[in-house]
């Protein structure tokens, strides 16, 4: 009985002539061409190409010069027309008027009330009405993404009011609510309420099946389903539509602190504009806008600590 180990897989096979080929043959990739007058196979050495990849859009790289040689021109630009008198000095006072009525109503106030009082009662308001938003929209949001009968049932309602203006609605909000913080609250929720539902819903809903499928395989509970697979992977989408609500209430101010108030940024903004105060106007709305870029910032540093794989899939 012939050894099964010791007999070769084809009989015209040498071991000696094995190694010396071997030995002969290149360690560096190589490639087998066919040699036209010898007829035989040969090895050909070759160095491989590598290729830069180029990134697709603006990829990793900074933008912030280009933010700042932006806003130089554009208050360059603010200066030199304010300047030059191509409009009224009552509609555009120039930049360094606007700086001194901010440093006035910095150290004395402005409509009976120190900037820090209106400050203050303006992010009271806006950070009431969005820990309400927050606390009702995501679990609305995750829902009607789970769920269809609560998708049929809300989503008729919310995408009805959700492209009307704050204005539309707020003598609703006074007759119902009164003039009182109740209403201005009211109508900032509702104003922030949406996005944060629709982007919660669409974060449920872009969820590859491939994910649940294999926590399902591997034998997650629905519980561990929810915790595990479909609120992380719904989380980048919630809190980039917390960041569009933040803006959207902070643009709803001015109308929400339209009824009946004494106190607030927009309130202080919508009286110097009754007197043609066109500096302090300017200096609420720079105000505003601080205050917004502040909130859009922590949210993208909390994006960048809860969820630092967004982009890098």
């Amino acid at each position: 009985m012939t050894d099964i180990a010791t007999t070769p897989l084809f009989g015209n096979v040498n071991p000696s002539n094995q190694d010396a080929t071997s030995a002969t043959r290149p360690s560096a990739p190589a490639a087998v061409r066919r040699n036209p007058t010898s007829d035989k196979d040969e090895f050909v050495d070759f160095k491989p190409k590598l290729v830069e990849m180029r990134p697709f859009g603006i990829g990793g790289q900074a933008t912030v010069n280009i933010s700042i040689a932006t806003g130089v021109a554009i208050l360059l630009l603010w200066w030199l027309v304010a300047k030059t008198g191509s409009v009224p000095h009552l509609f555009l006072p120039t930049p360094a008027e606007v700086l001194a009525t901010a440093t006035s109503i910095f150290e004395d106030g402005y409509a009976n009330a120190t900037l820090w009082e209106h400050v203050s009662a303006s992010l009271t308001r806006i950070l009431s009405a969005l820990a309400i938003a927050v606390g009702l929209g995501i679990p609305v949001g995750l829902l009607m993404g789970l769920n269809r009968w609560a998708k049929g049932i809300l989503d008729t309602p919310i995408e009805f009011y959700w492209p009307l203006p704050p204005l539309a609605y707020l003598p609703l909000m006074i007759i119902w609510l009164g003039i009182g913080e109740t209403s201005k609250i009211a109508l900032l929720t509702l104003a922030m309420f949406a996005p944060i539902v629709l982007s919660a819903q669409a974060g449920v809903r872009s969820l590859p099946i491939e994910r649940v499928n294999a926590a399902l395989t591997l034998g997650a509970s629905r519980w561990q389903l929810f915790c595990e697979v479909v609120l992380p992977s719904a989380l980048p989408e919630i809190l980039t539509g917390i960041r569009i609500a933040v803006g959207v209430g902070w643009g709803t101010l001015v109308a929400a602190e339209l009824i009946a108030s004494t106190r607030g940024i927009g309130y202080m903004t919508m009286s110097a504009s009754h007197f043609l105060a066109t500096d302090a106007v300017f200096v609420g709305i720079g105000i505003i806008a601080a205050c917004a870029f502040s909130f859009s910032l922590a949210m993208r540093l909390i994006e960048r600590a809860l969820v630092p794989w967004k982009g890098k899939s």
